[in-house]
């Protein structure tokens, strides 16, 4: 039999599980306590008991994510082997998750941006998030940089964000056609911007012949 505690902890993830799933579905704005109370199989009580209100709900999601995404960024990041396939596992956290609860994780993360560019007190705890990543890409770049694995353009803190960025637009674009942003494209912009990659797998450059 569970005890109090892990009751309480089940509790807590099923909320924060229904929230991401509707959050990312419908849009925070149009999700209510009791909309999120009943797709967790619970009471409305239960959200204000751990949350307190919509905004605390709204924290804890977003602190849970940094820890989540900070892991299987991490994980991808040190996969020994071939560097583009490294690369595509990390192309792949984004444009393909496994299914799950954290497989609609992008919707909210465009979704969580709209909102905390409109409320003020969201938008210190999604920077922080951001932030989170930021430090935890630049970590991997600076010791790719050290073992002789990466050429990088710029300082790690200087790629950092621009790994991010790529990973996001490009996840855009292939939200609303796949065929536009393939595992190569994706592969050929990381390795650009990292100078990670196995060379050997990249396109080889068309020579101009004259005429």
């Amino acid at each position: 039999m569970a005890s109090q505690e892990e009751r309480k902890a089940d509790t807590r993830q099923r909320l924060l599980d229904a929230a991401a799933a509707l959050f990312a579905d419908r849009g925070i704005e149009a999700v209510s306590i009791d909309t999120v109370a009943e797709a967790a199989d619970r009471t409305s009580g239960a959200v204000y008991a751990h949350f307190g209100n919509k905004e605390g709900l709204l924290n804890a999601l977003l602190e849970s994510l940094v820890n989540e995404t900070a892991a299987v960024m991490e994980a991808e990041l040190s996969i020994d082997g071939d560097r583009d396939d490294q690369l595509i596992a990390l192309w792949h956290t984004f444009a393909d998750p496994p299914p799950g609860p954290g497989r609609g994780w992008m919707l909210l993360e465009h979704e969580l941006w709209l909102y905390a560019n409109r409320h003020e007190p969201a938008r210190a705890h999604l920077a922080a998030r951001f932030d989170e990543a930021r430090r935890l890409v630049a970590e991997s770049m600076r010791a790719f940089e050290a073992e002789g694995h990466a050429d990088l353009p710029g300082t790690p803190e200087e790629v950092a964000p621009l790994v991010l960025a790529m990973l996001v637009g490009l996840e855009m674009q292939h939200r609303l056609d796949p065929a536009a942003v393939p595992d190569e494209t994706a592969a050929l912009g990381l390795r650009a911007i990292t100078g990670l990659g196995a060379t050997s797998t990249r396109p080889a450059s068309r020579k101009k012949t004259s005429r």
